[in-house]
């Protein structure tokens, strides 16, 4: 019995791609330094895998940003902007098109389906000219054929590469995408061409895309792509990769169905509509099935037994043989490697997988199907399952009443949105475009050396408190002499915005090195949420309240919201995710309630990741949004019409979701809006309505160029024009934690710079 892993994680154990990319991009490293790191981080995990049974190993599934800016490097779609020349792409260009550079914004970035990954969105017109510009895919098969590992190559496919791109500046937004297919399949076919050359007998397009609600035109363009493909890849095996959701009857129909395919790959964790489908309609007779069975987005212990019964039943319709144990998408979404976890308490840590531990749970399941079960493996494991079920640690009788006591209340606030604003703006005397910033601050080395001290027990609390309230004041006056109106206190105690609340939070856990890739060097270390969750004490008051005792303006209070910090986590796969919700948003509701009780008049709640969550399939997605908006609610319901709820969203697309985010009823929203060519505009102008206060971002963050303040006029006049003048408010896109203080003092100071030459420009115009 065969084992298949979609993808694995790239950072490596102890984050050495962030750090190797980061040394190339201040200019501290060599583009050879960088990919020798790259090399080593490759050759590790190919190893690793080989080592552990692994028959079907992936290669190509490495990426120095991500893997779908790799296909469009492969593909030479690069935006004319960027000025590349033709040829095989550079550095230069590769990171210019992801990060921008001094003269040149980066392309849009978007979120992975509904994971906190992103991607780079590709930007595609009738005039674009494809080439074959990027060698990558097979590079890295043959470097691992070099190492003795035969691997299946991983391409992104090419129907769903076009569904996740965009339509260029310039080009009309009905532009059909699509109808770039033919332009495409000739780069894949010599890509294809190529690595049957080097050797390689399979090969692995992914084409997650099918998971989605598709017109029929959208699924024939599958049919069409692979008939048009089939003869090009005879002599290869090929496997087509489904993961996150169902499938529809429709899609698993067109996908059975694609010629030249010798293998389907379905997630079967998120996916469980889809072996419904697999018994009622049928699977084609000679072709492999690649069953999703170890969860690759989530870091609890596969339940051996469960996933055995699963693959057993499964064997009745596919054949022994031509069943391949698989996860259930790339563990890229996982955590790395549990054996670096040298904190986590012996209980909580037998109840974990991460990446290398799953890895090992789907040879055991394969080896088990074989006829080979180690006994041993799978009755610890099930001693696992069992503790995990039976641990007093988990329940919390007080909170789960609690938040069964919410049903029956929609928690809102009692005046409407407009007289809240009218009371607000009494009590703040805000001017007109009033400016902000969204949190965080750089986050500097001397910074993170204090937390890291402080937190290894080097420093005292008190050396500890000295040191964040001098960063504090730092800021607080840099915003003073910037002129900004409402103020943040940068956030100088918080590494990571989740991981700052889970930790005070009881039912969390946390890790050592538990880092997830969020976006080029950018990691993130979920916390574990494998318990009820309450709030012992408050968690931010002390700082809020200092920081506005160093000023007269407005100091916000910043907090996490339910959504996102669920969302955000590793989230116990034990009771329905919204109940985990509701117990968060009593826990926020209590600092809320404590911040407006300690003076702070402005207290923001992030929702940064409410869309991500968001299911694919539409029929699941009015009780999604139903439960957490109404968890946002549920934060600041208690408060007085005085105190102002300001919420943040960034790098989704909203439009979609736009009633939602009205139905939340927060006072103000500040969402991203420049790096996505501001269409969150577009909805203002099809007529939505929007009555409170709105700071649709001016400029990106995740860039390091600095914009104009002629640039940034001219974006917050386009917001005027669909925008009432006194909703509107003027904000970066999001927190200024990842840039230099160099760039934060020359933008911001750029952007007040402009609002004030709106406000005397409006001024003159009465």
């Amino acid at each position: 019995m065969a084992s298949h892993i979609v993808g694995y994680p790239r950072m490596g154990p102890k984050r050495e791609l962030k750090f190797a990319l980061e040394s190339f991009w201040d200019g501290k490293s060599s583009a050879e330094d960088l990919k020798k790191v790259a090399a080593d981080l490759r050759s590790s995990i190919w190893k690793q895998m080989a080592s552990a049974g692994i028959k079907y190993i992936p290669s190509n599934t490495f990426s120095y940003y991500d893997q779908v800016l790799d296909t469009t490097a492969m593909l030479g779609a690069v935006p004319p902007r960027y000025g590349w020349a033709g040829g095989e792409i550079e550095f230069g260009t590769y990171f210019s098109m992801a990060r921008g550079n001094a003269s040149l914004p980066a392309m849009e970035m978007t979120k992975w389906f509904d994971t906190n990954y992103h991607f780079i969105v590709p930007e595609l017109g009738p005039d674009i000219k494809f080439s074959y510009s990027s060698h990558k895919a097979v590079d890295e098969y043959k470097e691992a054929k070099a190492l003795g590992i035969e691997t299946v190559p991983v391409i992104i496919g090419p129907v769903s590469y076009l569904l996740l791109s965009k339509p260029a500046k310039g080009v009309e937004k009905s532009f059909p995408l699509l109808s770039l297919l033919d332009k495409i399949l000739p780069v894949y076919k010599e890509v294809v061409s190529e690595l049957k050359a080097a050797g390689a007998s399979w090969i692995q397009f992914d084409e997650p895309t099918l998971v989605l609600d598709l017109e029929a035109e959208k699924l024939q363009a599958f049919t069409g792509a692979y008939a048009e493909l089939e003869s090009t890849l005879s002599g290869l095996n090929v496997l087509i990769e489904t993961y996150f959701a169902d499938l529809s009857a429709d899609a698993y129909k067109t996908l059975t169905g694609l010629k030249g395919v010798t293998a389907f790959g379905f997630d079967f964790v998120r996916g469980t509509k889809t072996l419904d489908l697999v018994k009622s309609v049928g699977f084609p007779s000679g072709k492999y099935l690649f069953a999703g069975v170890v969860d690759g987005r989530n870091i609890w212990a596969n339940d051996l037994t469960a996933s055995l019964s699963t693959l057993a039943a499964l064997e009745g319709t596919v054949g022994k043989d031509k069943l391949v144990v698989s996860t259930s998408c790339s563990l890229l979404h996982t955590a790395v490697d549990l054996v670096n976890e040298t904190k986590l308490d012996d209980e909580i840590k037998s109840w974990l997988a991460f990446a290398a531990q799953k890895v090992v749970e789907v040879h055991a399941l394969a080896k088990a199907l074989a006829g080979q079960k180690d006994e041993g493996f799978f009755s610890a494991n099930a001693a696992a399952q069992a503790s995990r079920k039976s641990s007093p640690r988990v329940t919390n009788e007080a909170v789960q009443k609690a938040a069964a006591a919410l049903k029956g209340s929609d928690h809102r606030r009692a005046a409407n949105v407009s007289a809240r604003l009218d009371a607000q703006q009494k009590k703040l005397n805000l001017p007109i475009l009033p400016t902000t910033t969204i949190g965080s601050f750089p986050q500097t080395m001397d910074l993170r050396r204090v937390r890291r001290e402080y937190k290894a027990k080097k420093i005292t609390e008190e050396e500890y408190v000295k040191a964040i309230k001098e960063e504090i004041s730092k800021v607080v006056k840099l915003q003073e002499e910037l002129d900004i109106d409402v103020l943040v206190h940068g956030e100088p105690e918080r590494n990571d915005m989740v991981e700052y609340f889970g930790e005070q939070l009881q039912g969390f856990a946390f890790t050592v090195n538990g880092w997830v890739q969020s976006y080029g060097s950018r990691c993130v270390k979920p916390p574990i949420i494998y318990g009820d969750v309450s709030r012992p004490k408050a968690m931010t008051v002390f700082w809020s309240s200092m920081a506005q005792s160093m000023t007269s303006r407005p100091m916000k209070g910043m907090l996490t919201g339910p959504v996102t910090i669920l969302n955000w986590s590793f989230v116990r796969n034990d009771q329905p995710r919204f109940e985990t919700c509701y117990q968060i948003a009593l826990a926020i509701k209590d600092e809320v309630e404590d911040l407006e009780k300690a003076g702070i008049q402005v207290i923001q709640i992030d929702e940064a990741a409410l869309r991500e969550g968001l299911p694919l399939r539409k029929s699941e997605q009015a009780f999604y949004l139903e439960w957490a908006v109404h968890s946002f609610r549920i934060t600041n319901c208690g408060v007085s019409d005085t105190t102002q709820i300001h919420t943040h969203m960034c790098y989704s697309n909203f439009n979609d979701i736009i009633h939602s985010i009205i139905d939340m009823d927060a006072d103000v929203i500040t969402i991203e809006n420049s790096r996505s060519d501001e269409k969150l505009l577009s909805v203002f102008r099809e007529g939505v309505k929007y009555g409170a206060g709105i700071g649709p971002g001016v400029y990106d963050i995740h860039s390091p160029r600095i914009p104009s303040t002629e640039e940034i006029a001219d974006r917050i006049n386009k917001m005027l024009a669909v925008l009432e003048t006194n909703i509107l408010w003027v904000n970066p896109d999001c927190g200024l934690k990842t840039r230099k203080y160099a760039e934060v003092n020359a933008a911001l100071t750029n952007m007040v710079a402009a609002a004030k030459l709106l406000r005397s420009q409006l001024a003159t115009a009465k």
